[in-house]
């Protein structure tokens, strides 16, 4: 690997791919350093900090949030519209033949539609955060022309944010969407680092040492799953076509153990978010309902046992949920029977189909235990470790890995085509 990261930066034409992709990022982390005026930032500090929910997608940001810059929202708004497009595909046959059928021009219209649609989720995240800073005494009150223009300004960063994204997509090293993510992750990590090394004394070395392993037991933990699949076997029946004999060979279809990635811990945040936005909406109408609305969420919220047993409980149902979305066994046994294919010791069609779904199933249940895990990992460390200084973020992680994963890949990819080209 180190061989094949010493001839990225020797061919011109991938190295400047990566100074490209540097640059957006640099770009990327002086937007979300710019901040709003008028922020009470001591108010804002203690905010983030008694809220775990909202700290959870200060990380999705890149610490954009806690600074209250003028990229606050980073690319949610953009996540949760790919969410709820793709919700919709079970809903409209015309928008799930346009992602799955249509190539790439078909998931281009796709992704459009997606960023339409963004636009007014992002005013209306914008606009309830900012009635929710309002009431904490973070920002002071603002007037109707004051919060169009706030609005605004939040709307055209994560659109912008949006835009470096697909950016980054051209340059064909990694996904744009998930690399931004993951820079905003490592931003903070020498924070972490700093206020780790303030609260250290010689009696936590084995808390901290502990610490470390803990760490790198769920890295390999998460590379596993990450890289972990079901192979079921596929043979392919002989035909024969004028004088050429086609088939007779056997191939396999791989199911991953982590398909759905990160989108059932976005739902679920996505869920538990939902009533304390609600409550400020609630709470233009009536005082005291939005009142009881907040009060009622922040104790469940402070309630650590059955906050993370309903967090970890909507991770798994999510998991199965996105895969039922995303997983069409019906579809696959038909392709297998056009194509000659089928699995053997199973019947074609129907049977086909039934086993393939209590494989993914199967695969499913292992995938959503430990993505569960990963969610509610920072609030099983806090309670082992008593420290806010050392929270592994389970899903800080499983992002990073990922993303890195996935970048090395499409590195190793476009290396090794060069070498085969000679150049």
């Amino acid at each position: 690997m180190l061989g094949k990261l010493i001839k990225l930066f020797k061919l011109k034409d991938l190295r400047d791919k990566v100074l490209i992709v540097a640059l957006i990022l640099a770009f990327f982390r002086l937007l979300a350093n710019i901040p709003i005026p008028g922020i009470d930032h001591d108010a804002l500090t203690n905010f983030f900090a008694s809220n775990q929910l909202f700290g959870f997608l200060n990380i999705f940001s890149g610490g954009a949030l806690s600074n209250l810059s003028i990229a606050m929202l980073g690319l949610s708004p953009y996540i949760t519209a790919i969410i709820i497009m793709q919700l919709l595909t079970m809903v409209f046959p015309r928008l799930k033949s346009m992602y799955y059928e249509e190539g790439e021009q078909g998931k281009a219209k796709f992704n459009a539609i997606s960023r339409y649609i963004t636009i007014p989720l992002g005013a209306m995240q914008g606009f309830g955060f900012l009635r929710l800073l309002i009431s904490r005494g973070v920002i002071p009150p603002l007037s109707i022309s004051e919060t169009l223009i706030n609005v605004i300004i939040i709307v055209a960063g994560s659109m912008v944010l949006v835009w470096l994204g697909e950016l980054i997509d051209e340059q064909k090293i990694g996904n744009g969407v998930s690399i931004l993510i993951m820079a905003g992750i490592l931003s903070g990590l020498p924070i972490g680092v700093r206020n780790a090394l303030v609260t250290y004394t010689p009696s936590d070395l084995i808390t901290y040492g502990s610490f470390i392993v803990l760490a790198l037991v769920v890295i390999a933990g998460i590379v596993m799953i990450n890289e972990g699949e079901r192979k079921v076997p596929i043979s392919y029946a002989k035909r024969v076509r004028g004088n050429k004999l086609y088939g007779g060979v056997s191939s396999y279809l791989p199911f991953k153990v982590g398909q759905a990635g990160v989108i059932p811990i976005i739902f679920a945040i996505s869920l538990l978010i939902f009533p304390q936005f609600f409550g400020q909406i609630a709470s233009m109408f009536s005082a005291d309902l939005g009142l009881k609305i907040n009060d009622i969420t922040a104790s469940f919220i402070n309630n650590q046992w059955l906050y993370g047993s309903f967090y970890f409980l909507l991770v798994f149902m999510f998991t199965y949920f996105y895969i039922g979305i995303t997983f069409d066994p019906e579809e696959i046994s038909k392709n297998l029977q056009r194509s000659g294919g089928f699995i053997p010791g199973i019947r074609p069609g129907h049977p086909t189909a039934q086993y393939l779904k209590g494989v993914v199933s199967r695969v499913t249940l292992f995938g959503a235990t430990f993505l569960g895990l990963i969610a509610i990992l920072p609030i099983l460390t806090q309670t082992v470790t008593g420290t806010q200084a050392l929270t592994i973020g389970g899903t800080s992680i499983l992002i990073t890995v990922a993303v890195a994963l996935d970048m090395a890949k499409q590195i190793d990819s476009q290396v090794t085509v060069r070498e085969y080209e000679g150049t």
